[in-house]
């Protein structure tokens, strides 16, 4: 059986980063075999960079997220810098969010910008953060052509409207453990329209465990737990979710390279 993707984590935060020998021993339990450890901050990015270092099955992004405010807010020219590493296979995360922001917002539409721009000008695919904002992100995205550096919409949970402007402009949506709550029945509609060839799975651990582990610390293994869900929900076999959102992954993030 092919192995998991896990499209979106955060493997240095805590307690995942403290324990990380027995996380990926877990996970290979579970079938997942393959991490990009996603960047929210430039102070923190060298942990990022040195387990995807450190790891070959564990690739990295670079990217200040939304909702940071203390540490540097970078320009495109530094993350296209940064991007070079091998290790590195994307950018991000990056994106809009206006549900814990106030106020004049323009500083994070500006930074939102930037990334797309080191996306364009680096290659490497977006990781896309959107809460209550998706107007805005799809209107920036068009403004700044992000099409023409691809990436995905990761976490989603909006409804298929935008997942379906999303797709048109070149998109992939990525699921996480929110999929299996009680409450997402909508989101769980929009798993079944979203086309084979653009899903992805993640478990943006340390948080959003799926059930049956909800209200615990989330941690790639369970990645495994919505692969079951999507293929429940669009009437497919888990070997096929696991065979096309893995191959998804590495058409998506071409930097990263599958272990022979």
């Amino acid at each position: 059986m092919p192995t998991l993707v896990d499209s979106h984590c955060h493997l240095n935060f805590e307690p995942l980063g403290d324990e990380i020998t027995q996380v990926l021993s877990r996970a290979k339990d579970h079938g997942v075999g393959y991490f990009l450890c996603v960047s929210v901050n430039l102070e923190d990015y060298p942990q990022v960079l040195a387990l995807a270092q450190a790891h070959k099955n564990i690739f990295a992004s670079v990217g200040v997220h939304p909702n940071e405010r203390e540490g540097r807010d970078p320009e495109a020219e530094e993350l296209v810098a940064l991007a070079q590493d091998d290790a590195v296979v994307a950018i991000g995360e990056t994106g809009l969010d206006y549900y814990r922001s106030e106020g004049d917002l323009g500083w994070q539409q500006e930074r939102f910008r930037q990334h797309i721009r080191a996306a364009k000008t680096s290659n490497k695919p977006l990781i896309i953060h959107t809460r209550d904002a998706a107007q805005d992100t799809l209107r920036i995205m068009k403004q700044e052509k992000a099409h023409e550096a691809s990436g995905v919409m990761h976490c989603f949970a909006e409804d298929w409207e935008t997942a379906r402007a999303a797709l048109d402009l070149n998109f992939y949506i990525s699921f996480s453990g929110i999929v299996t709550f009680k409450s997402a029945e909508s989101l769980r509609d929009v798993a079944r329209k979203v086309p084979a060839d653009r899903m992805l799975v993640e478990t943006d651990c340390p948080y959003l465990a799926p059930v049956p582990h909800r209200g615990k610390t989330n941690e790639p293994a369970f990645a495994s737990y919505v692969a079951e869900c999507l293929a429940s929900v669009r009437g497919e076999p888990i070997e096929n979710i696991i065979q096309n959102t893995t191959h998804n992954f590495f058409t998506l993030f071409q930097c990263a390279k599958q272990i022979v």
